[in-house]
């Protein structure tokens, strides 16, 4: 992973500056100073911090024992009272581990035991209420209550050795439980500077925090619990957090952590901003094995003195890299299932993750920027608009394959749309925003796979999205409500949506049921019918396409291969890939495609040969579907849908596997939803005799309707699978080219092809 300092997005922004040539040489001159002078400084801090702090050490036992600092001396005790001395500051760590989840139970539990590593001491109090799950892990006595711990030291990664304190089951997706919690923690443990991680699964503004005993859709029947049930959504998580200071009489947290995926909203920071002092959070899908406990409590145990900002930096240095399944030799193995090296696990498990610190007294400065970035942009032409939107780096989706991604960095979106707009008051805003979020920002961690993570997202959903109450603004405005009731972007979404004037306005908008919902990004693409060089195709003799779609707004080109299945009277989707543009636009490492002419032809060379995916024991045609269209045709990465089923328990989720183009698997995610309604992601670690279960996709020609059936079974060996290619079966075949436009519609045109 890479990390990346506040002034790395002042040069972001000098780029969209070169770009536009909206100021002079003189002023960009100034801004590189600028960058030089914060790089440097950046730099003499981190080496300062670095230098007074030891790593942990041990070594790997048949009995896995974690790397971990040295005990305490002292014996620990419930520290408490107030000081202002650093030298004497405690702290109470509270850790909300809701593990009652067949995907996560596994590793959040294990992250407890990383907790233990350390332990508390005579000035850092950590605490724990676990919930497990019934019939998924089995190891550390199987036991399914919700329990509360006083954690203490002790070596052994797989049991928890802590103080029981209080045992029984409760519903982790309600607030009340939060509250309950917390002041169990402030009275019993009282320190001067508390900490709360919550864990489980996110889903960004909504929030997140299910539990299997949850039913119905919650007191505040919020529409996207319709959906999704009765969740800790974040307007009661923001209702929660102010009863537990009110009740307790603490001024705040020194630290809230989402230790979960997409979180990292400004929704969610405007939320919680005015309880706490600094947060940490994810924009992408986490890793499973969460945040590297072991490593940041054992720098706070050995300085207590420090601050929020300082511990927020350890956390995200820690990330992945400094994880105790990772760097211990025997975890590595029965986390990964296999003998590889700490590095390669490294490598593979950053690639596409993120991890941010946020100063949250600055977000009112981000709120203000946010708003005069959303009254200048409000009067571009909304078209322009949905086209920075689309590619702008985006994040794991909860809404479905249908629409496009509607969670995309902040800052990626304000430098992509001051380049695309060329106008001096569009990049003075996006100058103003960036410059807030380089304050706001106190460190961020992003691997290669997502260049343009700058820390921070927002929701920008497209118009389908928008309209639909469960996904859109009436859901949007009550659950993100903090954030809608002190900002302009729930205004700016509307005037996009509606056409309506942009203006300041000191209460959130109403949108009638019967409003006109207007697409800017959407467009009639038409297309040229497909000419060919044969209607024939094999190996020896590819068969070569033609066509031109004609339209402004051609965001994607697809492939589309079907096969014609006689026996269901249905088109099976057996292959989907990009046509790769003209040119390659890249802003900050995110690359998509440009579309010289207008019409835009196509002329593509097609070798029957279809994706297939190898298990080890068997290898089946599967269906890639397009993910990231990547720099390069060799940096696209693509998706597979199916079903996971765990071995140990039988049960099964809704998932896919993501690609890289060299036929490697680089991530498994399992979604609490279903294909239609996916709602939170999670990595899932596969185990051997896991399966996955492809869903085939089909036309319906008579009933002109789509449908899925179950597959192929997949089963997980000591090896993970790959794809490859299988040359095309001989039969009948529909192929053709999908345009997108920039609101998610498409223009299709197909031809049929015999494979002999």
């Amino acid at each position: 992973m890479h990390k990346i300092s506040n002034s790395l997005i002042l040069s972001l922004l000098i780029g969209a500056l070169l770009l536009t040539a909206c100021v002079d040489e003189q002023t960009i001159r100034e801004f590189e100073a600028l960058v030089q002078t914060e790089e440097a400084a950046a730099l003499a801090t981190e080496q300062a911090a670095n230098s007074n702090v030891q790593p942990p050490t041990g070594e790997a036992t048949r009995t896995p024992r974690p790397a971990t600092a040295a005990p305490p001396t002292r014996p620990a005790t419930t520290g408490g009272g107030s000081t202002t001395n650093p030298n004497e500051q405690t702290w109470t760590i509270l850790l909300y581990q809701n593990a009652d989840d067949e995907v996560l139970e596994q590793d959040i539990f294990i992250d407890l035991n990383e907790a233990e590593a350390i332990g508390s001491t005579d000035r850092v109090n950590i605490v724990s209420q676990i919930d497990r799950f019934a019939g998924g892990y089995r190891g550390g006595g199987n036991w399914t209550s919700t329990r509360r711990y006083f954690v203490t030291q002790d070596n052994d990664l797989y049991n928890v050795g802590s103080e029981l304190i209080a045992e029984g089951e409760e519903n982790m997706a309600e607030g009340d439980v939060l509250v309950d919690f917390i002041k169990w923690g402030v009275e019993n443990y009282p320190a001067d500077k508390y900490v709360l991680i919550l864990s489980d699964h996110g889903m960004g503004w909504p929030g997140g925090w299910n539990d299997p005993t949850a039913r119905g859709v919650g007191a505040d029947n919020v529409p996207i619990a319709r959906v999704f049930g009765d969740l800790l959504y974040l307007n009661e998580l923001d209702r929660s957090l102010g009863r537990a200071i009110a009740e307790t009489g603490i001024e705040g947290f020194e630290l809230i952590g989402f230790d979960a995926c997409l979180m990292a909203h400004v929704e969610v920071f405007a939320a919680i901003q005015p309880y706490a002092r600094y947060a940490v959070a994810s924009q992408e899908v986490e890793p499973g094995l969460g945040w590297a406990y072991a490593a940041f409590l054992n720098d706070l145990v050995n300085k207590p003195e420090m601050d929020g900002r300082e511990l927020s930096q350890k956390i995200v240095e820690h990330y992945i890299t400094s994880d105790l399944r990772i760097i211990n030799d025997q975890a590595r193995e029965d986390y990964t299932g296999r003998r590889v090296s700490a590095q390669a696990v490294i490598n593979a498990t950053s690639a596409n993750a993120t991890l941010s610190a946020i100063d949250l007294a600055q977000m009112p400065a981000v709120l203000q920027a946010l708003d005069n970035f959303a009254e200048v942009i409000g009067g571009l032409d909304a078209r322009l608009l949905a086209r920075t939107r689309t590619y702008a780096q985006s994040f794991q989706s909860i809404f479905g394959e249908e629409v496009p991604p509607s969670y995309i960095d902040l800052a990626h979106f304000a430098a992509l749309t001051a380049q695309e707009a060329g106008d001096a008051d569009v990049t003075r805003a996006a100058q103003g925003l960036l410059s807030a979020l380089q304050q706001t920002i106190v460190v961020e961690a992003s691997g290669p796979e997502r260049p343009g993570a700058y820390g921070m997202s927002i929701y920008f959903p497209n118009s389908q999205l928008f309209r639909n109450p469960l996904s859109g603004y009436e859901s949007y405005t009550a659950v993100a409500r903090r954030f809608a009731e002190n900002s302009l972007w729930d205004d700016f979404l509307v005037a996009h949506y509606t056409g309506r004037p942009l203006t300041r306005s000191v209460s959130i908008p109403t949108l009638p049921p019967d409003t006109a919902i207007i697409a800017p990004g959407a467009e009639a693409i038409t297309a040229a019918p497909i000419q060919t060089s044969s209607n024939t195709a094999s190996l020896a003799s590819p068969v070569t396409l033609s066509t031109a779609f004609t339209g402004e707004n051609i965001s994607y080109i697809y492939l589309f291969v079907g096969y014609y299945d006689e026996a269901r009277n249905a088109i099976l989707f057996a292959d989907e890939d990009f046509i790769e543009g003209d040119d390659t636009q890249t802003v900050e490492g995110v690359a998509y495609p440009v579309w010289n002419d207008n019409p835009v032809p196509i002329e593509f060379e097609w070798e029957p040969t279809l994706f297939a995916i190898d298990d080890g024991a068997q290898v089946v045609q599967a269906l890639l579907s397009p993910e990231d269209y990547g720099a390069t045709a060799d940096a696209a990465t693509y998706s597979t849908e199916g079903y996971y089923v765990f071995n140990e328990s039988g049960q099964r989720r809704y998932a896919k596997i993501i690609w890289d183009n060299d036929g490697n698997l680089r991530a498994i995610y399992g979604f609490t939803g279903t294909a239609d309604e996916p709602g939170a992601p999670s990595e899932i670690t596969p185990e051997t005799g896991d399966q996955f279960i492809l869903i085939n996709n089909y036309y319906d020609i008579a009933n002109d309707a789509y449908f899925s059936e179950e597959g192929a079974v997949l089963t997980f060996g000591d090896t993970l699978p790959t794809w490859t290619t299988l040359d095309a079966p001989a039969g009948l075949y529909n192929v053709g080219f999908i345009a997108e436009d920039f609101d998610g519609n498409y223009a299709e045109v197909y031809t049929d092809i015999q494979v002999r």
